[in-house]
């Protein structure tokens, strides 16, 4: 993803990276300069920094959620990540922000200056580690979302969205049958690539095939968590 998430020193199959037990268990020295950083605190819509804005910080989510996204020469927006609880936004060799970042609900940062990351990673390995993992998880993300406005269908769209979230509160110990969205229904549009009107007949859809139950418009509950996947996957008939 392009918002970097700060999770323990383990590699994709659990196993610990070569680090001493005592430094496996301390905190990096970027998540400790994170702990104490500047917060700012940002209502719903309102943005954090406009593509082309010099990058001047980098920004921990700790509560809430924001949207990247590019706006398009015709005026289209097209929204490439979300970021949540735990991630970082704003990571970047350039000198200028290439995205724009808004605030999708009350949503509260930590605020670190750029120029220290640098000397950080350069002071302590554990946080080269984790910029490594932020730049994999980018280019992961990138490759998925190819994937997904290119070839995927409406259907097959929503449901990887919401197997993604799912797997998400799964790494963080929530109910991966429950669904939150702090994302609008054209928050949704915008990501995937398909209109409004789409995305609320695609919830319909997973609601009356039985996957899927809306107690609100911002509550899914997941019923079939195997049929969504073989939907998210391509393997399953269309509904």
């Amino acid at each position: 993803m392009l918002a970097m998430t700060l999770s323990p020193e383990l590699d994709r199959n659990g196993a610990a990276f070569a680090f001493p037990v005592g430094d496996l268990i301390s905190e990096s020295l970027l998540d400790r300069r994170l702990r104490t950083a500047t917060r700012r605190l940002l209502q719903a819509r309102e943005h954090i920094f406009f593509d082309g804005d010099p990058k001047d910080h980098i920004y921990k989510v700790e509560k809430g959620a924001v949207c990247l996204y590019k706006t398009l020469p015709d005026g289209r927006r097209q929204i490439v990540d979300f970021a949540y609880p735990g991630d970082l936004i704003g990571l970047s060799t350039l000198e200028n922000h290439v995205f724009s970042a808004q605030a999708i609900a009350l949503t509260r940062l930590r605020c670190l200056p750029a120029g220290l990351l640098e000397e950080m990673a350069k002071n302590d390995p554990r946080v080269g580690v984790q910029l490594y993992r932020a730049l994999s998880d980018q280019l992961l993300s990138a490759h998925d979302l190819l994937l997904t406005v290119g070839q995927r269908n409406a259907t097959e769209r929503l449901a990887a969205l919401l197997m993604a979230l799912s797997r998400r509160n799964d790494r963080g110990g929530a109910d991966p049958a429950r669904i939150a969205l702090p994302m609008t229904r054209a928050d949704i549009a915008d990501f995937l690539s398909l209109t409004i009107e789409t995305v609320s007949r695609t919830f319909t859809k997973l609601r009356q095939g039985g996957i899927i139950d809306l107690a609100h418009s911002s509550l899914v509950v997941i019923r079939d968590r195997r049929a969504l996947g073989r939907l998210a996957a391509g393997e399953a008939e269309r509904i």
